[in-house]
């Protein structure tokens, strides 16, 4: 007989697969979320720059024609434009100011351990919740009120007379309601910056004969720096899109006193039905967002530069 014999199967080559890098990894992990965000935000983009070269109107959509750079030469060449510009950076700048000073006293004071203080947090936190629309109406119609305002109710008390807070003082109504608003998501970043700071730190300069000044100016708030840089960057990009609390209170008027870039943008559009013009406008409003936030991350490199020598 044969012998039996056992044949074990021939081992297969196994082919060399190149592994891929970390940074290939990533970007292929990556890739379908920077797809959709460029689908979503850069082909609308290239959209609205195509339109500021025509002269699309929404009632004569038959005569449009391409016109250059005529929709920007027009906003240069406009007597309204530097007082547009004037609202949007003092508009801007007064809330992100204001509520920077405002939430660094709130998020000090949260800082503290006090009873009933997650009650508090949370109540301070409401306005940056409500709709911005809803907040323009309830201040419009509850506290701004010439006839049964709040404030001028408490304003009566000690004799004073009555003030029609939205035609006297526009421009100050809207900062004080956006102010309002967007304090909290100050508060909330540098009480964030606070309940990070050691607290061995605070005990050693107090031991060395710190006071409360002292110890705010020379170790909180060099420790919170990078905090009110990013608070204060994020909320300038969002202050300078403020819409629907200019709608409700004071359409842009009285004559063009509160009408910033962005509310200029939805009269071109939806008033004056110039599509061509409101889209130069956008591609201008985003300019200058992008020329204020290279300045500031110039200025912060600075700093970071000087800090560092």
């Amino acid at each position: 007989m044969a012998e039996n014999t056992l044949r074990l199967p021939q081992a297969t080559a196994i082919p060399n697969v190149p592994k891929k890098t970390p940074q290939q990894s990533r970007f292929s992990l990556l890739s379908p979320a920077i797809i959709y965000l460029v689908l979503l935000t850069q082909i609308p983009v290239l959209f609205t720059l195509s339109y500021s070269f025509s002269n699309w109107n929404f009632l004569r959509p038959e005569r449009t024609r391409f016109v250059g750079l005529d929709n920007y030469t027009g906003f240069v060449q406009d007597s309204d434009t530097l007082t547009i510009i004037r609202n949007t950076l003092a508009f801007a700048t007064s809330v992100v100011l204001l509520s920077l000073i405002i939430g660094m006293i709130l998020a000090l004071l949260l800082n503290r351990p006090f009873f009933g203080r997650g009650l508090a947090r949370t109540l301070l936190i409401t306005p940056f919740l409500i709709m911005p629309t809803v907040s323009a109406v309830m201040w419009k119609n509850m506290l701004f009120s010439p006839t049964f305002g709040l404030i001028n109710a408490f304003l009566g008390i000690f004799g004073t007379t009555t003030i029609d807070w939205i035609n006297q003082f526009p421009m100050a109504s809207i900062v004080m309601i956006v102010t309002w608003e967007w304090t909290p998501f100050m508060m909330l970043i540098l009480l964030a910056g606070l309940q990070s700071l050691v607290q061995e730190h605070l005990e050693a300069a107090q031991i060395d004969g710190a006071g409360p000044l002292e110890l705010f100016f020379y170790v909180i708030l060099p420790h919170l720096r990078r905090y009110i840089e990013i608070g204060v960057l994020l909320e300038l990009l969002f202050v300078l899109n403020i819409f629907g609390e200019i709608f409700v209170t004071t359409t842009g008027g009285p004559a063009n006193s509160t009408t910033t870039l962005t509310f200029n943008i939805y009269l071109e559009a939806f008033k004056r039905w110039n599509v061509g013009r409101a889209s130069a406008y956008g591609i201008i409003a985003v300019i200058l967002a992008n020329v204020i936030t290279f300045v500031f991350l110039r200025v912060i490199r600075g700093n970071e530069q000087k800090a560092g020598t």
